[in-house]
């Protein structure tokens, strides 16, 4: 294995006067789920297409598994596990066929693995491809993938029209996939999915890569939310000193006495040590989640 699975410097992907992919760096280490972030046309699929081998960069250099896709795409394909959101199989063929042939166009298989992943998925494989509903389709695909057994899995929106039960097996796969050895790349704009299941994202805006690096760090670029109980209305020297710390007060007063506040990670202490010496109650201190993260970036409002 090399010390990174993907490693992507300055990818520029144009189509016509279009820029897709706009200088865009990502690395995804060995063992690790990346999460790949950005909205419907940030540039999340050409830049997966390109790093397969499907589109040639204009500008800018790509390793995966150490090869160059534009030279050496046959040999990373082989070594790779790909689900698109949009899944296009055989329609005339069945479940079972459809992963005979998959597993065959790359040369190995585990048959073992495939049988247990076709139970957890609730998969009949004696259908034909036609007779599927999307969410079925997305099964064949990614038992297929999760029982090859390859280095890299690559995941584009791979849980479109799965049930939320079968969300949570294809999330004991990816665990599975990586105590196996695997690395895997999964771009989604489900927020809650990619900080469910990864240690690592790279947000996107487009074409451009705004935020890139663990989560756990990510999230201190963004306020926690400090709510508090105060008996009677807000001591005005309490408000006065949160307002001189920069911060924008939310008050509720009358029924439910109630202050709310987005605060810096490095004024939280100061913060609660206010809130303290004036005697409100119930204080909570809600770290910044990813999708405050994402919508910072999307410039809108948080729910």
């Amino acid at each position: 294995m090399m010390a990174n699975a993907i490693k992507i410097r300055g990818l520029v992907k144009r189509f016509g006067s279009l820029t897709a992919v706009d200088h865009l760096d990502l690395t995804v280490a060995d063992r690790q789920v990346h999460g790949f972030l950005g909205p419907n046309g940030a540039g999340k699929t050409t830049t997966i297409r390109t790093l397969l081998g499907l589109y040639r960069a204009d500008e800018g250099k790509i390793r995966v598994l150490g090869k160059d896709p534009a030279r050496e795409s046959a040999a990373i394909n082989r070594r790779v596990s790909y689900v698109p959101g949009d899944v296009a199989l055989w329609p005339n063929l069945t479940g079972q066929e459809v992963i005979d042939a998959l597993a065959g166009l790359r040369g190995d298989r585990r048959e073992d693995r495939e049988r247990e992943l076709i139970d957890r998925f609730a998969l009949d494989p004696r259908k034909k491809i036609r007779a599927y509903s999307k969410g079925n389709r997305q099964k064949v695909a990614l038992v297929a993938a999760f029982a090859a057994p390859t280095d890299l899995l690559v995941l584009d929106e791979p849980t479109s029209g799965l049930d939320p039960l079968m969300e949570q097996i294809f999330g004991e796969c990816v665990d599975e996939a990586i105590r196996d050895g695997q690395s895997v790349l999964l771009s989604s704009h489900i927020l809650g999915e990619v900080e469910r299941l990864c240690s690592h994202v790279t947000i996107i805006k487009d074409g451009k890569q705004v935020e890139s690096g663990a989560l756990a760090d990510l999230r201190h670029l963004a306020a926690s939310t400090v709510t508090a109980r105060t008996d009677g209305a807000v001591p005005l020297a309490l408000k006065q000193a949160l307002e001189g710390l920069g911060l924008h007060l939310d008050l509720s007063e009358g029924a439910g006495d109630r202050l709310s506040c987005a605060v810096p990670r490095q004024t939280v202490p100061k913060v609660l040590g206010l809130l303290a010496d004036n005697a409100v109650a119930d204080i909570t201190c809600t770290p910044a989640s990813l999708e405050d993260l994402f919508l910072r970036h999307y410039e809108v409002e948080p729910r």
